[in-house]
């Protein structure tokens, strides 16, 4: 009698639940704002990566309504066919400016960019040298990619430097990749140090700079900009849809490059194109980050706020450098019945656990945003408080 073809399926589902590591999914009844209508709650929302607060901005919805009108809901074809419309191609026009690079190319994703740029740049013949903490979009484009992967230790131009010494001589050529803004922790890498490595063996460059657009930097202008690096690196992949409150995916950088992978990039010349009001609200965000820091300082000032209020409570908030604020845990059964509980005390802040984190490094992710008063982080303040002193945390 032949086995349930299944029976693997259950297992590991069986499995995931036993050791805390199962995904529950939960559904939200209202824009992503400082608060949020969560499984039919009303709750403080310190989980979605909309640091400026433009997921529900005016403008932005604005944006998004006048480019329905004009331009429909969908373009309907990819962009080397019928999908390009003037919208994608003035929206690349403003990042680029933005970003203070030569040229920039809007994709459907920020998991895309990485997919796309990735590949064409390096091949079977080829060696990434990439951080240990890289984000999966990256690890996933470096596997599609086909080069060799050598890892080197998080944050670490010293290791990254002995890695390409001793593997680059037996490739064609070498390509150095890392997070700008590391999504789990908050550090930042050392871009200058990894730029001097990089330039000093001639490998390519590319910085993952999707939670340092709309954080760091002049105005938000990124982690390259924040390290006054502006067009030092090859490559610059970003995405729309955390602190720009959209959707969508970009790789900047040299004109070169961009050209290539508009010729190259498999997800880029298969997948339709970005739909005319996502893109139109990209291009308000980028307006209103031109036009104002204000969002930014204030994003800032309630980071600062919130993580030394955490510290003062007796909080390990981990090696955060930025608005990310991790609230470091360990025991993934216990990060799991802290979210609970946080949620029962209103507010909405997700467990993360492996395979997101290493194992024993489970965590209740803090994402800081400009659309939260004080008013509302004294609230947060408050149920982390009870909490972690009912869970013995604190």
């Amino acid at each position: 009698m032949p086995t349930d073809k299944l029976d693997f399926i259950r297992a590991d589902m069986d499995a995931l639940r036993e050791s805390n590591l199962l995904i529950t999914l939960r559904t939200m009844g209202s824009p992503a704002d400082a608060w949020m209508i969560v499984d039919g709650r009303r709750v403080l929302n310190f989980c979605t990566n909309n640091y400026l607060g433009l997921a529900n901005h005016p403008a932005m919805k604005e944006a998004a309504r006048a480019a329905v009108d004009r331009w429909g809901v969908g373009p309907a074809a990819v962009r080397s066919i019928a999908g390009t419309q003037e919208l994608h191609v003035e929206l690349e026009r403003r990042l680029a400016h933005f970003k203070g690079v030569e040229d920039a190319l809007y994709v459907q994703s920020g998991f895309l960019a990485n997919q796309s740029a990735i590949a064409p740049l390096v091949g079977k013949e080829d060696v990434i040298f990439s951080d240990r903490l890289n984000h999966a979009s990256i690890i996933d484009g470096a596997r599609l990619s086909g080069a060799k992967i050598i890892v080197y230790e998080h944050c670490d131009p010293v290791d990254a430097a002995a890695k390409i010494e001793e593997h680059l001589p037996n490739y064609r050529r070498g390509l150095l990749i890392t997070d700008g803004v590391f999504s789990m922790d908050g550090d930042i890498a050392p871009l200058d140090n990894l730029t001097e490595v990089a330039d000093r063996y001639g490998v390519l460059t590319m910085v993952d700079d999707a939670h340092g657009e709309g954080v760091l930097g002049r105005g938000g202008r990124g982690v390259v900009d924040h390290f006054g690096l502006q067009g030092a690196f090859d490559v610059e992949i970003g995405t729309l849809s955390k602190a720009f409150g959209v959707v969508g995916g970009v790789i900047a950088g040299k004109k070169a490059i961009v050209d290539y992978v508009r010729q190259k990039a498999r997800p880029f010349l298969f997948s339709s194109a970005v739909t005319p009001a996502d893109t139109a609200a990209c291009l308000a965000a980028v307006e209103l980050l031109e036009s104002s820091e204000e969002l930014v300082r204030r994003l800032w000032d309630n980071a600062a706020y919130f993580k030394s209020e955490m510290k003062r409570l007796g909080f390990d908030t981990g090696r955060s450098e930025t608005p990310i604020v991790p609230v470091m845990l360990g025991d993934a059964g216990l990060a799991k019945q802290f979210s609970r509980e946080l949620f029962e005390a209103g507010v909405f802040a997700m467990s993360i656990g492996f395979p997101t984190v290493a194992r024993g490094a489970a965590r209740i992710r803090v994402m800081n945003t400009a659309a939260h008063s004080r008013d509302d982080l004294d609230q947060g303040l408050a149920a982390f408080d009870k909490v972690g002193k009912a869970l013995g945390v604190i």
